[in-house]
């Protein structure tokens, strides 16, 4: 097995703080210094620093984890191995994702895996992109779907293994009694004069309304903001603007709204990928949960419809 305090120096150089990577991790920050203290004893060289508030890695723990990425990949791959030599003995798996792939995806992966594994135990986690990744490092979690944003890793980073899963398009929402909703589909720039509710500043749908927005030749103007489906859905539903909303989102049926396509190349969607630790995509039940996740994407998203149906 590998060494478990290897994981740890993992984390706090993701993280930066021994106190961030506790919380990551579910340790106190005693527990993490004391790990890395006798790891550091153990390999008879530093492997932290103190810089400012945070701390810096030693040339020796940049050198270690040089090699930490393959040894864990290989220790994933050796773990997957292990498993189907007996798929019936798999006891858990952990899935987590974003807000609308924990609504809309995950619980019927969840239900095919335990149909599929008796035995096992599944859990799902409710996270930000972002966090997804600290969990599967932290090895809090096995499986995530995420939104490829800018601040995600990048599909290089040796820690993961990130594979396209599909495109959520997103749809023009409009009250029901709004000119566009009788149109079978319009273009973006239609909506360039009407007041529009946006999610919060500095979230990933906001800068991903903004870059469709500019792609289509107009800035929004914000008239509310949000950041829950069914709030804007409300604010639509009353009148008081427009918003764009993934086609796998869940709103409300009571809303009197409905959903637009949107036409023109490129049409703005969300790009949906799973993730897993480098090694780990044969484990059975994650392997399991992939292909439950891929029969999803092979269905595709299907065309919008009134309300909150969809």
């Amino acid at each position: 097995m590998i060494d478990r305090r290897l994981n740890v120096l993992r984390v706090v150089a993701s993280h930066g703080t021994v106190t961030a990577a506790a919380q990551a991790l579910g340790f106190s920050p005693s527990a993490v210094s004391h790990q890395l203290r006798s790891l550091s004893a153990e390999l008879g060289v530093p492997l932290l620093e103190q810089d400012g508030r945070g701390v810096r890695l030693t040339e020796p723990a940049r050198i270690l984890l040089e090699h930490a990425d393959d040894l864990f990949a290989l220790w994933e791959e050796v773990r997957a191995d292990l498993a189907r030599t007996d798929p019936d003995q798999v006891r858990s798996l952990r899935l987590c994702g974003f807000a609308t792939a924990a609504s809309a995806l995950l619980p019927s992966v969840a239900a095919q895996v335990r149909a599929i594994h008796p035995r096992c135990s599944v859990r799902i986690i409710e996270a930000d992109p972002e966090e997804c990744f600290d969990l599967l490092l932290a090895q809090q979690a096995d499986l995530a779907v995420v939104v490829a944003t800018a601040t995600i890793p990048a599909s290089t980073d040796t820690r993961f293994d990130q594979q396209a899963l599909l495109d959520d398009p997103l749809d023009l929402l409009v009250p029901a009694d709004h000119p566009f909703a009788a149109r079978p589909s319009v273009l973006l720039r239609d909506a360039a004069q009407e007041p529009w509710i946006l999610d919060r500043p500095g979230r990933p749908h906001h800068r991903l309304v903004l870059a469709a927005c500019a792609a289509a030749g107009f800035t929004p103007s914000a008239a509310h903001e949000t950041s829950e489906w069914d709030t804007g859905a409300a604010l639509v539903s009353a009148g008081l603007g427009v918003a764009l909303i993934p086609r796998l989102a869940r709103i409300p049926a009571a809303e009197r709204t409905v959903r637009v396509p949107l036409r023109g190349e490129p049409a703005p969607a969300r790009h949906l990928l799973t993730a897993v630790r480098r090694g780990g995509r044969r484990q059975p039940a994650v392997a399991t949960a992939l292909g439950a996740l891929d029969a999803v994407a092979s269905r595709r998203v299907e065309r919008p419809g009134v309300g909150g149906a969809d």
